[in-house]
Order: structure tokens, then C-alpha cells, then sequence
């Protein structure tokens, strides 16, 4: 018999993670501790929504919720370049660590200075290192064209095509590749030949995407997949609902 791979998965969501990606982290030690086995953290870094990355923060003293968020280099990155290739200003590092003193504690403050990177996902990334959240955790990106090359094919899917002097991730629908510009407008590209390495999947085909790159034994589920993935596809996984945890959606900060 082969070892565990006990698997979670999600995007860059925050600065300061949120509290159920915490929780999903907290389920898969807790498990790996039980069977054994490897821990591997699917990082969806390719998804495209600057909302993603809000970090909500309580202040110190009234305990009213902040949300602070990434800055852009321009307009076409924020609303449609996926997060590995949204730049980060120079000045926005520097802009919220002045205001981080009122919200959480000098330690983590220093932490989020010595943070370097570039753009959106990696300073994410960086930042869960930086905070003892990923030790001995295997990080498997999207965004790598190795990763994207080995995964298998699906039916629904993005794809990473240059637009305008920007990388942008694309629908592809109905044989096109298109923009959602919000409700139900969407924005024809140019047609133009792309190749695996270029393509991400949708919401519906992440888990059998990432499942061919990962083959898990086990997934930890996060309370919103529960309502889409078809976990009965999937018989040889055991799922298991991450932890419960109060203030999901606002980020954690409550290390020692």
C-alpha cells in the first residue's frame, strides 16, 4: 500500500490567510498525525478575482472589522490577469504596514515587511511560509506549466493569452476566448493558439484536474465545495469536512 496523500486546495486568500483556510490546515495535520503520510497543499494561483486576496482585520481596541486588499499595477491586472501575474506597486507594502499597528501585534507587523515578493500569489504564498503554516506541507501551483502539462484534459477551462501588454485569463466558451466584464457581457479575444501549459481550470474541473497532478488518498473539504463537488465520482478519496471555525472570512492572526 502506498502512503496518504492528504490534499486541501485554495487560492491566495489574503495577506493574512483566512480563518478556514487555517482550519483546513489544521484538519489535514491533525489527520496526517492519525495515518501518517504527506500533506499537500494545492495552491490555486491561478485564479483571477482581486476579491480573493481581501484580508479582513479587527481593530485592536473597537474590534471593527477592516478589509484591506492588494493594490494594482493597472486596471486590466486587477480585473483579469490571473493572481500569479498581478504586480504589486511600489508603495502599497509600505502604505499597510502604517496602518497594520492598529489591528495586530509588532511581531506579525515584522513578518509582513520581510515579506519581498512581486506579485499577488507569491507574496500570499510567502507570507504563509513566513508564518510556520506551511512547514513539511508539499505546495503543488496551477500556475506552473509543468503542473498544467501533466494534468489531464477537461472540457471547461481558462486560458493565459496576452491582451493589451498583459497576460489575462480567459474563458474558453463556445469555441472563443472571452472576458467576463460582470453580469452577462462577456468580451470576444482575438483568436489565437494556446497550448496546455496556458490552461487553468473552472470552479467544475479544478478537483479532477488537480487530482490527476496530486492523486490524494484524502481531501479536506472546505464548507463551500461541499455544494459542488460530486464527491460520490470519487470513490477511491476519503473527504473530510475541514475543522469548524467562528469568522471564516476574516483572516488569522492569533499566533503565538
Amino acid at each position: 500500500m502506498t502512503a496518504p496523500i492528504i490534499c486541501f486546495g485554495q487560492q491566495p486568500c489574503g495577506f493574512f490567510p483566512k480563518r478556514f483556510l487555517f482550519a483546513k490546515i489544521r484538519a489535514a495535520l491533525r489527520l496526517q498525525r492519525e495515518i501518517g503520510g504527506e500533506i499537500v497543499y494545492f495552491f490555486h494561483d491561478s485564479d483571477h478575482d482581486p476579491r480573493e486576496t481581501r484580508t479582513v482585520l479587527r481593530h485592536r481596541t473597537t474590534d471593527e472589522p477592516a478589509q484591506l486588499n492588494f493594490t494594482f499595477k493597472n486596471d486590466i491586472q486587477r480585473r483579469f490577469s490571473p493572481l500569479y501575474l498581478k504586480e504589486i506597486p511600489e508603495g502599497w507594502q509600505d502604505k499597510i504596514a502604517r496602518q497594520l499597528p492598529n489591528y495586530i501585534s509588532r511581531q506579525l507587523i515584522e513578518i509582513f515587511q520581510i515579506s519581498s515578493a512581486a506579485n499577488v500569489a507569491d507574496f500570499c504564498l510567502e507570507m504563509y511560509h513566513h508564518l510556520g503554516l506551511l512547514d513539511n506541507i508539499r505546495v503543488v501551483r496551477s500556475s506552473l506549466p509543468g503542473i498544467r502539462q501533466a494534468a489531464c484534459d477537461i472540457p471547461d477551462f481558462f486560458v493565459d493569452v496576452p491582451y493589451e501588454g498583459e497576460i489575462v485569463r480567459a474563458r474558453f466558451l463556445d469555441g472563443a476566448l472571452k472576458l467576463h466584464k460582470g453580469g452577462d457581457s462577456f468580451m470576444t479575444l482575438p483568436q489565437t493558439a494556446f497550448t496546455k501549459k496556458q490552461i487553468s481550470p473552472t470552479r467544475d474541473t479544478r478537483f479532477s484536474w488537480m487530482q490527476s497532478v496530486v492523486n490524494c488518498t484524502h481531501y479536506i473539504l472546505g464548507a463551500s465545495e461541499k455544494d459542488y463537488l460530486h464527491t460520490e465520482e470519487s470513490p477511491e478519496i476519503k473527504f473530510i469536512n475541514r475543522d469548524p471555525i467562528d469568522r471564516s472570512d476574516e483572516a488569522y492572526t492569533e499566533f503565538n
